[in-house]
């Protein structure tokens, strides 16, 4: 199978831990949006979704998938959201998409986080792939010596040749040359530097559950 078919795949095995009458909470990216086709079929059985980014919301929207604020909302019962990495304990790094400050305030109020992702994203060690972090832009530089001294290299993320802007107006380091073996203390210390807004790795909001597509199906891990 393609790696779109796999998405494809995951997306629609998500639909399984959907609780019918409940608000969902829903993530960000290519597999997610496969999720978010799939979550209109059964669009009349849930209130509605809160997004974890501008560009879900309006596919959600398109559907007639209702968007709730977080704020509206005390508790979801699941999060649905791919990961760029994910390890054999459930910690993830995310953020390809930008998105990774919203992903982890909708992981948080969620009681179960539930990540799709095809087989190329399951890694021993998170690091890999560039780490994003979202910084405010005036602590930019501190931020990228910073890493260097823990030996990686920093590099504010691109659009049209100008700074990527979030969705939250701020900047996206991208990090390469980590080896993170102690997730939740990687997280902790990068999270109190002074301008960090957060980084992209999801220990202490891991998943409870990796849908895993591969080339036999879609194999369920539990955390």
């Amino acid at each position: 199978m393609t790696q779109d078919e796999l998405k494809t795949l995951v997306g629609r095995a998500a639909l399984q831990y959907v609780v019918p009458g409940e608000i969902v909470g829903v993530g960000t990216g290519s597999t997610v949006n496969k999720f978010i086709e799939a979550l209109a079929g059964m669009k009349d059985r849930i209130p509605g979704a809160v997004s974890s980014s501008v560009a879900s919301t309006e596919r959600l929207q398109a559907l007639g998938i209702r968007v709730f604020d977080s704020n509206e909302v005390r508790e979801l019962a699941v999060y649905i959201d791919g990961a760029d990495e994910i390890d054999g304990r459930g910690y993830m790094v995310k953020g390809g998409g930008a998105a990774l400050t919203r992903e982890k305030i909708v992981a948080a109020q969620s009681r179960r986080f539930v990540c799709i992702a095809d087989e190329s994203k399951k890694v021993e060690f998170l690091g890999k792939f560039p780490l994003p972090v979202e910084v405010i832009p005036m602590a930019t530089q501190r931020i990228v010596r910073q890493f260097e001294a823990m030996g990686g290299t920093a590099q504010v993320r691109q659009k049209d040749g100008q700074p990527l802007v979030t969705d939250n107006g701020q900047h996206i380091l991208d990090v390469t040359g980590l080896q993170i073996r102690e997730p939740l203390a990687f997280e902790s210390e990068v999270n109190q530097w002074p301008g960090v807004v957060t980084v992209g790795v999801f220990a202490h909001q891991k998943a409870s559950v990796c849908l895993l597509g591969t080339a036999s199906g879609v194999r369920t891990i539990a955390y």
